[in-house]
């Protein structure tokens, strides 16, 4: 069994109860990790609170970042013990499991650098009077952390947070949650004082609710569905505390007939397949120009046709999905696509020799006639890829802007006026202009429009988002 941390201590739930973790692989039990509720939030709270008024708050910003330096090293230390915790417990292949790990550190590496550069400002005001604006942490920060990428959304929320002088409560999900524990128990090993870092885990309607809901918080992190983040903004309404939610997306490329096609299919089909495709930023959407379909869709098809799943030890293109669940909600969606006669254009593989009882489904790419497809305004979170035709400039900004989602998006073309004008129109957090994704991207701003979310994550607009301003007004005559 894994236990969390509260107060600097591995602890096991108050009411002795266990949660089983299964292989995505296998569908096996292979270990447990507690079943927190109410109580233990409480305690952890009541922790963090503590460590502010006594040995973490008292520390000095650049204290604060040789901590997080010092953390981001000794990920790298573990690198190997991450990754294969982490592609284990989630099922991602083992290479993208290092580079999860990679970029887990980098977040602690910046945000230790930047943890003594949150400069205030002096305003200049009436005579006699000096006016300071200083930043501040917020307090008790609250960290509701997804299964897909434990590693990664642990740094991205957590990092900048610490890096305020914030103390952190975390409640990582409990399908994905082995790496969050196991850095957090380094984060003591190397110094971190007891209650600065506290993780509970449990299901999402006991210990996530208990968490949200909690008066002694101060601020609420959540990355998931768009109907839990309603409900964490709903409990973050009642006690008047800021959050920043990311909530998913229906990303689009959009492929002009001046496009780069081999640069294009590479990156799109990387996307779609990375992560078995659990990505809210997956670009789940292609729309191409129709005068260049037949075209592109040669070279789409040749390169997403080479797509494999298998375990992570295999070390393919995607691993299975996370569980039964998402399982079931992918391949019905696959039926959806059916029902509805959308075109199936290719499927990739699942290799031989898979055990039984893994949750793999096969990478596949559908072709819509219009763009009126669930599969095309909702979100399937499974290597699942749609396209459809547009004729004008003006018709692909109208469709890559028909979803109730903003995250990210693409622009695919050689025109420099073109890639501005279309990039400037998108309804997203984050445009690309010929390449998608960026390498975990810690240093560049992100999040949502519209249901994707607000608030901004990576980059040191975080920070801000992380903290509070007080202004300090001096009369002196």
């Amino acid at each position: 069994m894994t236990q969390m941390i509260i107060e600097g201590k591995s602890t096991d739930a108050a009411s002795g109860r266990e949660i089983d973790v299964v292989c995505p692989s296998d569908g096996q039990v292979f270990t447990t990790i507690p079943r927190g509720a109410a109580q233990d939030v409480d305690r952890a709270v009541k922790a963090a609170r503590a460590a502010l008024k006594g040995e973490w708050g008292a520390l000095p910003a650049f204290e604060r970042g040789r901590l997080l330096m010092k953390l981001s090293q000794k990920i790298l230390a573990h690198h190997d013990e991450l990754a294969e915790i982490e592609a284990r417990d989630t099922g991602k292949p083992l290479t993208t499991a290092r580079t999860d790990v990679t970029v887990l550190a980098r977040y602690f590496e910046f945000y230790g650098g930047g943890a003594d550069k949150v400069h205030g400002q002096t305003l200049p005001f009436l005579n006699g009077y000096s006016v300071q604006v200083v930043r501040e942490p917020l307090g008790v920060t609250a960290h509701i952390l997804p299964w897909n990428y434990p590693a990664q959304m642990f740094g991205r929320s957590v990092a900048p947070a610490l890096a305020m002088g914030n103390a952190i409560v975390v409640k990582p999900a409990e399908d994905a949650c082995l790496s969050v524990i196991r850095v957090a128990e380094l984060a003591l090993e190397v110094g971190f004082p007891a209650g600065a870092l506290n993780i509970v885990t449990g299901l999402g309607e006991e210990a996530g609710a208990a968490l949200a809901r909690h008066p002694g918080i101060n601020f609420i992190s959540f990355t998931g569905s768009n109907e839990v983040g309603v409900m964490v903004q709903q409990a973050a309404a009642l006690n008047a505390v800021k959050c920043t939610l990311e909530l998913g997306g229906k990303s689009a490329h959009v492929v002009f007939e001046d496009a780069d096609f081999e640069r294009a299919a590479a990156a799109i089909c990387r996307g779609i397949v990375q992560n078995t495709g659990q990505t809210c930023t997956a670009g789940s959407r292609v729309l191409v120009q129709k005068s260049a379909q037949d075209r592109f869709m040669k070279v789409l098809v040749a390169e997403f046709s080479k797509k494999t799943a298998g375990t992570p030890d295999m070390d393919l293109d995607c691993g299975p999905l996370i569980n039964k669940t998402q399982f079931e909600r992918v391949n019905g969606y696959v039926e959806t696509g059916r029902k509805e006669g959308l075109s199936v254009v290719v499927e990739g593989q699942v290799a031989d020799g898979v055990p039984p009882g893994g949750y793999f489904v096969r990478p596949m790419i559908f072709s819509a006639p219009r763009h009126e497809s669930r599969l095309l305004t909702e979100e399937i979170f499974g290597p699942v890829l749609v396209t459809v035709p547009f004729e004008t400039e003006a018709e692909a900004i109208e469709l890559a802007n028909a979803t109730h989602y903003g995250l990210m998006a693409a622009v695919w073309s050689e025109n420099g006026g073109r890639q501005q004008r279309v990039a400037r129109a998108m309804e997203a957090g984050q445009v690309y202009i010929n390449s998608f994704g960026a390498g975990g991207g810690v240093e560049l701003p992100f999040g949502g429009v519209k249901r994707s979310g607000h608030g901004r994550e990576k980059g040191f607009i975080a920070m801000e988002e992380m903290s509070t301003v007080k202004t300090i007004i001096h009369y002196h005559g």
